[in-house]
């Protein structure tokens, strides 16, 4: 026999309620030992990501925007990254959603934000920068202020900064969501919808809302 007591059963419990709504709807799923093994590394990894946020760990790379036109840089996209001091360079696929889940989503976005607009500001006038929202963040109001204060801190014109939002963004929005877009659109902010073509790829999305941009 194994000597587990109550407090174990019920974490184990949860940890196989938890791959039960990870894996999809009706559906039950049994406790297996690499559930507990990947929680721990999880729980590790989280710590590790609020340790590299608050000690300024995280770094903003640059993708640049060319036109086929004229063969000159538009713009510049602002790609997240983080180099950890032992496991190496970190996918945004993995700790972007592990920042979603853990509600520190807002304090990254509000880096990169500030970040971009930093060096987009050194910029030549003719080349804007983009940068990617999370549904999770342009669902609250207090964004605005977070995009307003970025701009302001940098002395940015709005219109030389893009917000990419996904699909998934518009999939379950909200009258907080709408309100916040058309905000944003009435400030000069351009907003694009990022990866149309490898999700819903609904022609309803591009109807309900006036985009800047679509990226295919």
């Amino acid at each position: 026999s194994v000597d587990v007591d109550v407090e174990c059963i019920m974490r184990r419990a949860d940890l196989a309620l938890y791959g039960a709504k990870r894996a999809g709807k009706n559906r039950h799923c049994l406790f297996d030992p690499q559930m507990e093994r990947d929680f721990q590394s999880r729980t590790e990894l989280l710590e590790e990501l609020r340790f590299a946020v608050s000690a300024g760990g995280l770094q903003v790379h640059y993708q640049p925007i060319v036109s086929a036109a004229s063969m000159e840089i538009v713009g510049m996209e602002a790609l997240l990254r983080w180099l950890h001091p032992v496991r190496g360079w970190i996918s945004p696929a993995v700790f972007v959603p592990l920042a979603e889940d853990a509600g520190l989503i807002g304090e990254l976005g509000a880096f990169v934000l500030r970040r971009a607009c930093a060096d987009a500001a050194g910029w030549p006038d003719s080349v804007r920068v983009a940068v990617n929202v999370s549904a999770l963040q342009i669902s609250q109001e207090s964004f605005l202020d977070v995009l307003r204060g970025a701009l302001d801190a940098a002395g940015l014109p709005a219109r030389r900064l893009e917000i990419e939002i996904t699909e998934t963004a518009l999939l379950h929005r909200s009258e907080t969501t709408n309100a916040v877009l058309d905000a944003v659109r009435k400030s000069g902010v351009s907003i694009a919808l990022d990866a149309f073509g490898i999700g819903y790829s609904s022609l309803s999305y591009l109807r309900a809302f006036p985009f800047n941009t679509v990226k295919i």
